[in-house]
């Protein structure tokens, strides 16, 4: 349309539309007849250049040229703009200053619990120290980082897991399935931390190792028994904390338990019918034994009361062996019936057993009739 006007500034006389003519001066924003620059602004200024926001307009709401206009963009609109200081001057440099002194405070106080303790290292991962329980200062975060541990728990390690066989050979070529409990504590967290690659796998390592070089040399009975199980736990105890600490592992075993010693799985009926039959041979060699105890004893009994004969026969041999004569005498004869006769030409007769017999009849009191 002839009388619409270009945006982009008047055309020369005799131009085409939308182009400029000789004439326009294409440098300048003013009204000299030539295009206008859109990227500059409406008013004075030098010509082709622009003013950047510096940080202060930013804050303020406001651009290079005025201030900036918000809710929609429409004229009036409200903005935003941080109160000033007296005297006129910025809260940016108080801002920055207190984020700053909260990150120090932050990252460079540490409290370290009761019980606790904490590796420091340096930006690169580099250990620099170990921090005991309290109040600790460190540089700040990144320069020096803090890791702290628990080095008093005292923790657990269950070889093997739940519903794991664990079959070990003992001395007499006899396998048994034997889980035990391993608790142990940190001793050097600086060790514990840099010492080992894994410490707690190299831990369930030796604990196994140990426990298998126990048993093996211990039989199955012993295996078996209450106090082949103390003793076997008291080695294995000495031989981890050997190797643990000739590894420099950081590690203290505090203790091993046995929990369950059992036979295989497969071969668990046939263990019971041999226990069986073990304990069987067990109850008669206990019997005999007793047996021959008393035996023993009777046998003693009678040496000693012979010894005692013996010395009362060389004091007085005569009136010994006159006495030895009647009680064997008394001992035969009170068993058998007895008659005396005397020599002479009348024979009387005396039926001492007999007499015997009627005596006791007579003694019995006599039973009612009808019984």
């Amino acid at each position: 349309m002839a009388g619409n006007k270009n945006p982009w500034g008047n055309a020369g006389k005799g131009d085409e539309p939308g182009v400029d003519g000789p004439s326009a001066d294409r440098g300048s924003g003013g009204d000299g007849g030539g295009p206008r620059n859109p990227w500059l602004p409406s008013g004075g200024g030098e010509p082709g250049k622009r003013r950047s926001a510096s940080i202060e307009d930013i804050f303020k709401g406001r651009g290079p040229e005025g201030p900036r206009r918000s809710g929609g963009g429409g004229p009036g609109g409200p903005t935003f703009r941080l109160p000033e200081r007296p005297g006129g001057k910025s809260w940016v440099p108080v801002i920055v200053g207190g984020v700053a002194a909260l990150w120090l405070a932050v990252s460079s106080v540490h409290f370290i619990q009761p019980g606790e303790q904490a590796i420091v290292t340096w930006l690169g991962g580099k250990y620099s120290t170990t921090l005991d329980s309290g109040t600790n200062w460190t540089a700040p975060w990144p320069i020096q980082m803090v890791e702290k541990e628990n080095v008093t728990q005292i923790r657990s390690e269950e070889i093997p897991g739940t519903n794991t066989e664990k079959l070990i050979l003992t001395s007499d070529q006899n396998l048994v399935d034997l889980s035990y409990l391993i608790r142990w504590n940190i001793s050097d967290l600086a060790l514990y931390k840099y010492q080992l690659n894994d410490p707690r796998n190299a831990l369930l390592e030796i604990g196994e190792a140990a426990m298998r070089a126990a048993v093996a040399r211990r039989g199955l009975d012993t295996v078996l028994t209450g106090e082949g199980r103390a003793e076997i736990e008291q080695d294995v105890n000495q031989r981890m904390q050997a190797r643990l600490d000739a590894y420099r592992s950081g590690i203290t075993v505090q203790g091993i338990e046995i929990n369950k010693v059992d036979p295989p799985g497969r071969v668990e009926e046939a263990f019971k019918d041999v226990s069986s039959a073990q304990q069987d041979a067990d109850a008669a060699i206990n019997r005999s034994r007793a047996v021959a105890q008393q035996q023993l004893a009777r046998a003693q009994g009678d040496a000693s009361e012979f010894n005692n004969i013996y010395e009362e026969y060389r004091l007085a041999p005569e009136v010994t062996r006159r006495r030895l004569y009647y009680e064997t005498m008394e001992s035969v004869l009170s068993k058998t019936d007895k008659t005396i006769v005397e020599s002479g030409n009348v024979t009387p007769y005396l039926p001492l057993p007999e007499l015997q017999r009627r005596s006791q009849s007579a003694a019995q009191p006599a039973r009612p009739q009808g019984e």
